[in-house]
């Protein structure tokens, strides 16, 4: 009896221990490399952008060309810019990015959440923001596959009476 009071009692110190470190803010350490950037991997639908950010005057390169080359549409622009606008870092930072796959909504989609991830990773301070406006959680919808018996994924075959 003596020794499982005893065990109940290190399990109660060891709780506390975990309820006092919960307590406490985590700190999160910048990662960059050498050269002074920062690394993420963003994903949307099947296009998956692998981008690099570091100081510099906002220049945005995609796949070797600048973004006004690349993304016609003022949206596209428009949704690529977001994370920087919401983080007030607008023409802080240059980006150079490589996007694979998918259309190219789903191109600035995933540039967009690459962006966040690399800024969440070279200033951890703006984690609370970028979390809060939703850039940090990888959007996993997809195009639902087609059904053998359907025409397309949903869609049946015309029905015929006779």
């Amino acid at each position: 009896m003596a020794e499982k009071i005893e065990s109940l009692k290190d399990i109660k110190a060891a709780s506390a221990k975990a309820e006092a470190a919960a307590g406490e803010a985590v700190v999160r350490k910048a990662k960059r490399d050498k050269f002074g950037r920062s690394y993420a991997t963003g994903k949307r639908k099947d296009a998956v952008a692998r981008v690099w950010i570091k100081p510099g005057k906002g220049n945005i390169t995609i796949n070797e060309k600048t973004l006004d080359q690349y993304f016609a549409r003022p949206v596209l622009k428009m949704i690529i810019n977001q994370p920087f606008e919401v983080a007030n870092r607008v023409n802080e930072f240059d980006v150079v990015c490589t996007v694979k796959g998918g259309g190219l909504s789903g191109q600035a989609g995933a540039i967009k959440h690459g962006i966040s991830k690399a800024l969440n990773e070279y200033e951890p301070e703006l984690r609370a923001v970028l979390k809060k406006a939703g850039f940090l959680t990888r959007d996993d919808r997809t195009v639902e596959r087609k059904k053998y018996g359907r025409a397309k994924a949903r869609r049946s075959y015309q029905f015929s009476k006779r």
